[in-house]
């Protein structure tokens, strides 16, 4: 559908005319063996009801579904999704000085307005004939998804133009937090940050309880919609996310803020 080479239209001028944004163009999903991907559905579920689940008891959960399947099958699928059990680990050793390693700054902070303080994270995406992977950035007050993007890679740059595009929108917010993985370690990510004054927070290695914003978030829309409407294609995909971010930040009443809707609260009119 998009051509990369063709001559009289660019891509971005392709998007616009699909009206895709520039930025989800990652349509091609990662190829799997079918078995492979349901095996990753059901490891998809399990994990968001149980996260505390390590891979020998997610493969006792798989086998009372009928799967017949081993823990290092399990493992490679858990580390191609992207997924890490939370429990607390031992502290047998002192952790390097690394210059990418930091502290968690949300800790009893009391967050009391928009762009105080935004979450960032990845997660896998199940489709019919693949998957791929969703970013996303929140902003904590409000709820508010400030900007997301879709791609069949998790590399840096693409965390770091989906950054770049909220910061563009919606400002600077005083803090972002993220995880410890090597997106957001890299040095295109961290020199973004640093470039626009962001105080750098990321998450304690495996507390489940550091970046729970935006893990519901990830419950939501999956529930919500990927799972009942597992899309052929990544631009099906793409659209798809686009009705229900639209719905999420414009329609749906938040819990967490008082049944507020995000958007209100980010003093944002539909």
């Amino acid at each position: 559908m998009i051509e990369g080479t063709n001559k009289l239209l660019g891509i971005s001028k392709q998007c616009s005319l699909l009206g895709i944004h520039r930025s989800g163009l990652y349509y091609r999903p990662v190829a799997e063996r079918e078995e492979d991907l349901q095996l990753m559905l059901e490891i998809d579920k399990i994990y968001l009801k149980y996260p505390f689940m390590g891979s020998r008891r997610v493969v006792d959960q798989l086998t009372k579904l009928g799967f017949q399947v081993n823990r290092k099958r399990v493992q490679r699928l858990r580390r191609l999704m992207r997924l890490e059990t939370f429990y607390p680990k031992p502290n047998t050793s002192k952790a390097d000085p690394a210059k990418y390693k930091y502290p968690y700054l949300l800790k009893n902070l009391k967050i009391e307005k928009i762009n105080q303080a935004w979450a960032v994270d990845i997660t896998s995406v199940p489709m019919k004939t693949g998957f791929m992977y969703l970013v996303a950035i929140i902003d904590l007050y409000s709820r508010y998804v400030v900007n997301w993007s879709i791609g069949n890679t998790m590399d840096a740059q693409w965390v770091g133009n989906c950054l770049s595009e909220a910061f563009d929108k919606h400002g600077v917010p005083q803090i972002i937090n993220s995880d410890q993985g090597s997106q957001f370690t890299s040095e295109v990510y961290l020199d973004l940050l640093k470039e626009k004054g962001v105080a750098i927070s990321m998450d304690g290695k495996g507390r489940a309880v550091d970046n729970i914003f935006i893990e519901r978030l990830w419950r939501s829309v999956k529930w919500e919609y990927v799972y009942l409407n597992p899309e052929i294609d990544g631009v099906a995909l793409f659209k798809g996310l686009t009705q229900w971010f639209k719905f999420y930040n414009h329609e749906r009443n938040h819990q967490g803020i008082d049944m507020e809707i995000p958007a209100e609260r980010f003093n944002l009119v539909a």
